[in-house]
């Protein structure tokens, strides 16, 4: 078995789009597709289905990927004499699209600083990227993941609060409870597209309570409700960043909500996966 062939095969695991592949080990899309199907002849089996989002792995591609990680990591061994030059290798780690802009990607600085070596694609989407389907090494939830091949570890509990500006209260009611939120323009989600019961903080507060400016991005939200066009729920790590921002009265609302670290098992003893889960758990311990 020809290891650059094995090489060729699980950067395509990683990462889907063969174009993203040709770049990364400076090869043309073409000669990777040719190697790959060399090694499916070789095997007897196909390791990948081909659509629309890229090359997505089969059972037995998923099962090869386990086995050619544990050989990446031998080598590693091997060829190394530290535990800083063993932290190599590529992260790829999906998180919510509010937690990895604000929080992740400004502590990947201090990350690269202790692992130079380890790079990171920081997939933060207004929805879920999955682990069992490999589009992730790991991936930041909203809910505890009850299925598939996954190590699962609660990271934070986390708060929201309700916000608005001085501009946007200065003309609007008083807010002095959640039952008069109805009289106001709520900021919050589209409903058809939340991809999370987590995320449905308005009706939680009041039932039937429905926002009237939506948007599936919680960044849009938070710059719609600091323009001052209205009142919306937000993390308080996000709205924290933010000077516009007052939050309205905390002691009536105060929801919270957990983050949940889930690891595809194949993966996870990996050194590079296993700096990454720790930095994680030390980086979002103190979440407002």
């Amino acid at each position: 078995m020809n290891w650059d062939d094995l090489r060729v095969f699980l950067a395509v695991a990683r990462q889907p789009k063969l174009e993203a592949v040709a770049a990364q080990l400076n090869m043309d899309a073409t000669t990777i597709s040719r190697r790959i199907r060399k090694l499916e002849s070789k095997l007897g089996d196909t390791l990948f289905e081909r659509t629309r989002r890229g090359h997505v792995l089969t059972p037995a591609g998923e099962h090869l990927t386990k086995r050619v990680e544990e050989m990446e990591s031998v080598s590693l061994d091997i060829s190394t004499g530290s535990e800083a030059k063993l932290a190599v290798g590529r992260v790829r780690l999906g998180v919510p699209e509010g937690l990895g802009a604000t929080v992740v990607a400004p502590a990947l600085k201090s990350f690269r600083a202790i692992y130079p070596k380890i790079d990171v694609d920081l997939i933060a989407l207004s929805g879920f990227v999955s682990v069992p389907k490999r589009e992730a090494d790991m991936s930041l939830l909203l809910a505890r993941p009850t299925s598939g091949r996954l190590k699962v570890k609660k990271i934070s509990d986390y708060t929201l609060g309700l916000y608005a500006t001085e501009d946007y209260l200065a003309s609007a009611p008083p807010i002095s409870s959640k039952d008069g939120l109805s009289a106001h323009t709520l900021i919050g989600y589209v409903d058809d597209l939340i991809y999370s019961s987590q995320l449905r903080y308005l009706d939680e507060l009041v039932p039937g309570l429905t926002p009237d400016l939506c948007s599936p991005s919680i960044l849009a939200q938070r710059e719609m409700i600091a323009a001052g066009a209205g009142v919306g729920i937000l993390p308080n790590f996000m709205a924290e960043k933010t000077d516009r921002l007052i939050r309205l009265i905390p002691g009536r609302i105060n929801v919270v909500r957990t983050f949940w670290l889930a690891v595809h098992e194949d993966v996870a003893r990996l050194k590079r996966n296993r700096h990454m889960i720790d930095f994680l758990t030390e980086t979002l311990a103190d979440l407002p």
